[in-house]
């Protein structure tokens, strides 16, 4: 699987998925409804996990740490984000 990007091509390479976790998941049969709701979920904490780490990255300390004495910015802070995604509307509490 790729995607183009302007200047490249891009290989996507998906990560494995731990037997245990699919465990967790799966624990019987399951309806297209119900791998759906378990996707969203799923997305959703991708994408909260990846905002949080975007903004540790941007601040340059994580979350419960002293803030350093040469960042100019701080967490002030969650509020409420909404990001748009192909399926949804996602609500960040980030």
């Amino acid at each position: 699987m790729s995607r183009k990007t302007k200047n490249a091509t891009v290989a996507a390479t998906l990560p494995q998925i731990p037997a245990e976790l699919l465990d967790q998941i799966a624990t019987g049969p399951m309806t297209h409804g119900a791998i759906e709701d378990v996707m969203r979920g799923f997305k959703e904490a991708l994408i909260e996990r990846a905002l949080g780490a975007e903004m540790s990255h941007h601040l340059g300390y994580p979350p419960g740490a002293t803030k350093p004495t040469e960042a100019a910015n701080h967490r002030n802070g969650n509020n409420g984000k909404t990001a748009l995604t192909g399926d949804a509307a996602h609500r960040s509490a980030t």
